[in-house]
């Protein structure tokens, strides 16, 4: 059994200054209902500010003409400290909505995904478990909390298969495998055993989490790998013989040794056997999902650490079949990471700008789409329909601290206008304490959107009260 990074929060009760910014004027859950704000629209050098300037509306878009060169300031070692919630404070949401805890005494709780009958199943990864959270349509509290499956390896990816609405297996990842439960709607504990599905053929250590989702058809499932290292300096170099011998065998831009099947999106059979590498070059991709009326595969991706404050940005990207997103030699296009200068000029041309760039160093984990004709009390309005949410973990390797949010991505079916904008966001007390770290996303049967955040071990009930 290899080990694990385990996670650690330095909890601090001090007093701590900008503590006026977080507080809520009204009770906890009061409707938050002031007037709508502008939507201004950020761009180049002013779209790389921290969090000070964060509030719901504001949005940012960045541009590969938008980057700084390499170094252009040092890299940070800015760690956050987090501390308990002020008393009193709630995030903040746009004009309309309310927000209220759902759940709190978690343990690391992650990705969340919802089942076709409601429920809601929550990867609590630093308790090595599976909970499953029912609640009644419009309830401000779950009614019941659940332990699905125990003593996982750090769980965090979670499927139902068949796609539909009557799985018959819940599909979990771990840090190291893919394991599958029996089950039938309404199962608030696993029936039967877990099922080994695949032992994943890759190194030990690194980024951990792995995603996993199936194609609409059922046929495919897609697992993402996160990269062993930041940037794969300890990667031999392959003479021009080696590297036409192992390209030969493997996906283009695919990187060997230790991060060999790593830094991509892998595809199986439902049953296990590999079919190989859907896409190359994604450093940490930590969510996928598939969007609703596209069926495009999608992907929120950690970039690389060293660079300096803003570079380069993490993003959130449709995943092409065959695609190399540049990781470790490129970024963002023929950008060349001078850790590998003069390396790889044949994969130059070949590297996919993404959709969507986040600021750099933000730390995109799980995201989620808002499913069109979604219904419920708590139901968003029209205009989020089709678009995604993004949770933000926040930046340590900058700074500026920036991050510490959920942010949503207009889409227009299906296609990104290429901006984001902020949804949920006041966690950050002053540049050195955060009280909250977003790291799920899932629309709940109702149409809240629930939101995880690993820092205090909490889940957040975003509804909207404003007009229908």
């Amino acid at each position: 059994m290899r080990s694990l990074p385990r996670f650690s929060f330095t909890l601090s009760l001090a007093l701590v200054s900008g503590l006026a910014l977080l507080m809520q004027p009204s009770a906890a859950a009061a409707q938050q209902d002031a007037q709508p704000q502008a939507e201004p629209l950020l761009t180049g050098s002013a779209a790389m500010g921290d969090w000070a300037a964060d509030r719901p509306g504001l949005r940012r878009k960045l541009g590969v003409a938008d980057l700084p060169a390499p170094y252009a300031t040092p890299s940070a070692g800015n760690s956050p400290s987090v501390v308990k919630a002020p008393r009193g404070a709630l995030p903040k949401v746009p004009p309309g909505f309310s927000v209220d805890i759902f759940l709190t005494g978690l343990a690391g709780p992650r990705l969340m995904r919802r089942a076709p009958n409601g429920d809601i199943f929550l990867a609590e990864s630093e308790g090595d478990r599976i909970r499953v959270i029912r609640s009644t349509d419009g309830a401000a509290k779950p009614d019941r909390v659940e332990t699905f499956a125990k003593d996982l390896l750090a769980p965090f990816g979670i499927a139902f298969y068949p796609p539909g609405p009557d799985p018959q297996w819940v599909y979990v990842a771990t840090t190291e495998s893919v394991l599958r439960y029996p089950y039938v709607a309404g199962d608030l504990v696993a029936r039967g055993r877990a099922e080994l599905v695949v032992n994943l053929p890759i190194s030990e250590g690194g980024h951990w989490t792995r995603d996993i989702v199936f194609s609409p058809d059922g046929k495919r499932m897609y697992v993402s790998v996160g990269s062993q290292s930041n940037v794969a300096r300890e990667m031999e170099p392959q003479s021009k013989a080696e590297q036409a011998k192992f390209e030969a065998a493997h996906a283009p831009g695919a990187a060997w040794g230790d991060e060999e099947n790593r830094a991509d999106v892998l595809v199986f059979e439902p049953q296990g056997a590999k079919l190989g590498v859907f896409a190359t070059g994604l450093r940490n991709c930590v969510g996928l999902a598939l969007h609703p009326e596209s069926h495009d595969l999608w992907c929120s991706t950690n970039e690389r650490d060293g660079l300096g404050d803003d570079l380069p940005p993490d993003y959130v990207t449709r995943v092409r079949e065959g695609g190399f997103y540049g990781w470790p030699w490129y970024y963002l296009g023929a950008n060349q990471d001078p850790r590998h200068k003069g390396e790889r000029p044949d994969l130059a041309s070949k590297v996919i700008v993404p959709d969507v760039l986040v600021q750099a160093h933000s730390a995109p984990l799980a995201m989620t789409f808002y499913d069109p004709g979604q219904a419920g009390p708590a139901a968003f309005p029209k205009e989020y329909e089709g678009d995604a949410f993004v949770a933000l973990h926040g930046s340590w390797n900058r700074a500026r601290r920036t991050g510490y949010k959920v942010v949503r991505l207009k889409l227009d079916h299906g296609v990104p206008r290429g901006e984001y904008q902020d949804f949920l966001t006041g966690f950050v007390i002053n540049g050195a304490s955060v009280w909250g770290r977003p790291v799920g996303v899932v629309v709940a049967h109702d149409g809240a959107l629930i939101v995880s955040e690993d820092g205090n071990g909490t889940l957040w009930r975003v509804a909207w009260h404003g007009p229908r």
